[in-house]
């Protein structure tokens, strides 16, 4: 985390420090000893007048970001239209938007499934996104990075009582826990031949999280600094289902790297984040 045990008095006094810095080189007088700084501001420290701007921004964001403001302020997505397409073709590899482009002509008749961006404040108050590492199985998905949830069934009344059915099996939130703020794009994954609808939800965690162990490998919490953080955002050579040693957009998070269909969802949600944040 950005700052590790910052006093309130501390975070005002660092924001109203470099608050002036936008005029005044003043930042270089203060002391950052006792701050455990995140890389990405740690960066913009070796030349302070010249990224004045970036500093207050990212300081303002880590100090004033608890889960309560991000709560309220995340509300407004509600009525903002949807990034769709064209935020998820900016993390997808240039054969895979062709190959989804040819696919809207066609009737591929795909199975349903939904999902929930799940955030959360952790033991400080500051706001968390939950992703799961899926345990190793014969599929297309196999130990990848993903949202808690899944495929839907009969007794499903909607995509929603999906996702969050499937969330409660996999990590332990109960439904009735969680606010949903916005429901997103649905995406298609042709490997598997899913069409997914994401949902954001809050989750002001009551109770710990459960994950189950046969679907589930790992708990992957990240900081919402980590993913607004555009440093966070990377190309990689990777052999996927569909190709090999191609460069695929991703997103660096908790060591892992996160792309396909899950980092085309990642990127409508933080396009509306960018927004209202």
């Amino acid at each position: 985390m950005a700052f590790s045990s910052v006093s309130t008095n501390v975070s005002f006094s660092l924001i109203s420090v470099i608050e002036s810095v936008i005029t005044e080189s003043v930042l270089t007088a203060f002391d950052f000893s006792a701050l455990e700084l995140e890389s990405g501001l740690g960066d913009c420290l070796h030349e302070p007048k010249k990224n004045s701007g970036i500093i207050a921004r990212k300081v303002i964001f880590i100090c004033d970001m608890n889960y309560i403001d991000f709560a309220l302020q995340v509300a407004k997505i509600k009525n903002l239209p949807l990034p769709g397409a064209s935020s998820h073709y900016k993390m997808a590899p240039q054969i895979r938007i062709e190959e989804l482009k040819a696919l809207e002509r066609k009737n591929t008749n795909p199975k349903k499934a939904g999902v929930v961006a799940l955030f959360y404040p952790d033991e400080r108050q500051l706001t968390n996104l939950l992703l799961i590492l899926r345990n190793s199985y014969p599929g297309v998905h196999s130990n990848q990075i993903g949202f808690p949830g899944g495929k839907s069934e009969k007794k499903d009344k909607d995509l929603l009582a999906t996702a969050l059915r499937e969330t409660h099996e996999e990590v332990g939130v109960r439904p009735e826990d969680v606010r949903i703020i916005k429901s997103l794009s649905e995406i298609y994954i042709p490997p598997s031949n899913f069409e997914v609808r994401p949902y954001i939800g809050l989750y002001n965690k009551r109770q710990a999280f459960v994950k189950q162990d046969d679907e589930v490998e790992e708990l992957v919490e990240v900081p919402l600094l980590d993913f607004m953080d555009d440093s966070k955002m990377i190309t990689q050579i990777l052999t996927t289902s569909y190709a090999e040693n191609i460069e695929v957009p991703a997103f660096k998070l908790k060591g892992y790297t996160v792309w396909g269909a899950t980092a085309m969802m990642l990127s409508e949600i933080k396009e509306l984040f960018k927004q209202v944040l």
